[in-house]
């Protein structure tokens, strides 16, 4: 794979980018010490390699070992306002992976708030986009926590796509592609008729497809607020500045309620979001918005089984958030039915659905149109908020078991927060990312998470 371009969304996400909205998306990972009974890897860092030093070295030959990392954009003649892949030849992954040692006191803490500061920073756009952050405690000798931030472009990959390619650093992820065979590719005979019946195909799935962009375009007209009027945080400026918070939800707690009310544990960790930012304005003292404010909802267009492949393969639902209602179940209930309404139109349907949108689009209005199109987010949505599929089985890093992983969304322009969630080893972790300057009680917000939940574990399941 010497050079591949970039699909429509692929192209709009690299052109949506400004300083002070980095289109990254991110992940903070934290680690245990490695047990006594596990040996360190130190063979696949160098025999004479310690502490950060070692897992510095593992983390970077991992990384290196991802083709999709070794790539960069650069831009192409045809399509005119294209550009595509290519792989560097003198890639040098020290340019990508680093190692901050944090001071003394809470690492979890510190951890934070540096991957905060970090968030910030925009990749730069002449190397592949992504980096990787070693972060230690100021004793460097292996053996006490440490943590990884992950930084991808989100033209590199959506949330599914960089859990692919970010598991690439595990040991059981890496072990097993060291291992592993791939089986050769069986390529059917070609014939005239079964070319004609595909370019049929093709040609068939095209209208639909532009029948279906029309159907978006409208929807997103009638959707849009020229008045927006939501909770004032979530509108404020932009200072360029981020901070992170982060949550832990017991996935146990949810699917009681789930199992109790019915729907699915998404909805429930919707309705939670929903109750928590009721919470957190009571507690700025802000009165309740005009209007609720929406969430977009992000949703996979990649089929179960199907290969990963390359690029942003994703539709989003609107949701409004019910933070008005002051009845946990009630919420509960209005986002169950929302979301129901939503998946029964599809993804490919309704105003949050932009990126079959922008699959229609020529490179050339992607890469005029963009700073146009980032400015009316505002107008459709108030906060991202979105679910990150992990894999299920334990993971490690050198021997030293994954603990926490908070993923974090980008911020598009006239946005102050988003949401992401993950689920990993019985909980339900949850990485909020904020203006700096809008959101400084961002720690309220997440503490309310948490309160929410336990209040609808109380009523729906022993009340």
């Amino acid at each position: 794979m010497s050079s591949e371009l970039l699909a429509p969304l692929d192209l709009a996400f690299w052109h949506l980018e400004s300083a002070g909205h980095p289109m990254h998306l991110g992940a903070l990972a934290f680690f245990a010490p490695a047990p006594a009974s596990v040996p360190a890897a130190a063979s696949a860092a160098g025999p004479g390699a310690r502490g950060g030093g070692r897992l510095l070295e593992l983390l970077a030959g991992r990384a290196a070992a991802i083709p999709r990392l070794r790539m960069r954009v650069r831009d192409v003649l045809l399509p005119v306002g294209g550009a595509a892949w290519a792989m560097v030849k003198d890639f040098d992954v020290r340019r990508h992976v680093h190692h901050v040692r944090l001071p003394g006191g809470d690492f979890a803490a510190e951890a934070t708030a540096i991957a905060a500061e970090l968030m910030e920073r925009p990749l730069e756009r002449g190397l592949p986009p992504w980096e990787m952050y070693l972060l230690t405690g100021a004793d460097d000798a292996g053996e006490g926590p440490f943590a990884v931030l992950v930084k991808l472009h989100h033209a590199l990959a959506d949330g599914m796509r960089a859990v692919a390619i970010g598991a690439g650093i595990f040991d059981q992820i890496a072990d097993a592609r060291a291992v592993g065979v791939r089986r050769p590719r069986t390529v059917p005979p070609r014939s005239w008729t079964g070319d004609a019946w595909q370019v049929a195909g093709f040609a068939r799935a095209r209208i639909e497809e532009l029948g279906r962009a029309v159907g978006v375009g409208a929807s997103v007209v009638r959707a849009s607020r020229f008045d927006p009027r939501g909770l004032p945080a979530l509108s404020a400026g932009s200072s360029g500045t981020r901070r992170l918070g982060t949550a832990v939800l017991g996935l146990a707690d949810v699917q009681q309620v789930r199992r109790a009310v019915g729907g699915t544990a998404n909805d429930v960790l919707l309705a939670t979001v929903a109750g928590a930012l009721r919470r957190w304005m009571g507690a700025r003292d802000e009165r309740l918005p005009a209007a609720d404010p929406r969430a977009l909802v992000p949703v996979s267009r990649r089929r179960p089984g199907s290969p990963s492949g390359s690029g942003n393969k994703f539709s989003a639902y609107l949701l409004p958030l019910p933070v008005s209602d002051p009845d946990p179940r009630s919420r509960l209930d209005a986002v169950r039915t929302a979301m129901d309404r939503n998946k029964a139109a599809g993804p490919s349907r309704g105003a949050g659905a932009l990126a079959v949108l922008a699959d229609q689009l020529p490179p050339l209005a992607h890469r005029f149109g963009a700073p146009l199109a980032g400015g009316a987010a505002r107008m459709l949505f108030d906060v991202l908020v979105t679910n990150v599929p992990l894999p299920r089985s334990a993971l490690s890093l050198g021997g030293c078991p994954l603990r926490e992983v908070y993923p974090m969304a980008p911020l598009a322009r006239g946005q102050s927060l988003a949401i992401a969630m993950s689920t990993y080893g019985g909980q339900v972790h949850v990485g909020l990312v904020a203006d700096g300057k809008a959101v400084p009680d961002l720690d309220r917000l997440a503490e309310s998470l948490s309160e929410e939940l336990e209040e609808l574990l109380g009523i729906t399941v022993t009340g």
